[in-house]
């Protein structure tokens, strides 16, 4: 029923892999968000350079308003495209964080479930009632934290599903909308 030094021990150990895990998937998900803003940083810099070389060589009105909007449907794309990409690199990084949490609330349930089954075992005569009260309640518990689970899960991929809805939608009208003004 008690823990020894080694459990406490292994149970410390393990706790800090997952600490020091977690902690690089987040340095990585900073690294990938960085390079990402570096990228599109370059791109608008070089895109502005030549846009104003262009802008410096139009000789009308028809000339000007046509180079305008010939500049919004690439940018209404690459804003749709980096937001994409923006959402990929924290989707990605948010689900090695459920999955190490997955992990760990799964180890803990099993621990639980093995030290209410250790109790149930060494109970004194005449405890049933109370052990299978105790047994009922951690499967109850066992059975909402799946629940959550798979409502959490649901929920990100409606989540991703509207993103990606959006994100079409935008990049049509965009595609749609930069002929009508020519």
């Amino acid at each position: 029923m008690t823990l020894t030094a080694e459990q406490i021990l292994a149970s410390h150990k393990a706790n800090l892999e997952t600490l020091f895990g977690l902690t690089s998937k987040a340095f990585e998900g900073v690294e990938k968000l960085v390079e990402l803003n570096v990228t599109a940083t370059r791109a608008a810099l070089n895109e502005a350079a030549t846009h104003s070389q262009a802008l410096l060589s139009v000789k009308d009105a028809q000339e000007l308003l046509a180079l305008q909007a010939g500049m919004f449907q690439p940018l209404a794309e690459k804003t749709a495209a980096y937001s994409r990409h923006l959402y990929d690199i924290a989707s990605g990084t948010g689900a090695e964080f459920g999955k190490a949490f997955e992990a760990q609330a799964a180890d803990a349930q099993k621990g639980f479930t093995n030290l209410v089954d250790s109790m149930a075992k060494n109970a004194p005569a005449g405890s049933e009632t109370a052990v299978a009260v105790m047994k009922s309640a951690v499967s109850a518990a066992n059975n909402a934290f799946e629940s959550v689970q798979k409502a959490v899960k649901q929920a990100s991929d409606v989540a991703e599903a509207n993103f990606n809805a959006v994100a079409s939608t935008a990049a049509n009208a965009a595609k749609t909308a930069a002929p009508r003004k020519r």
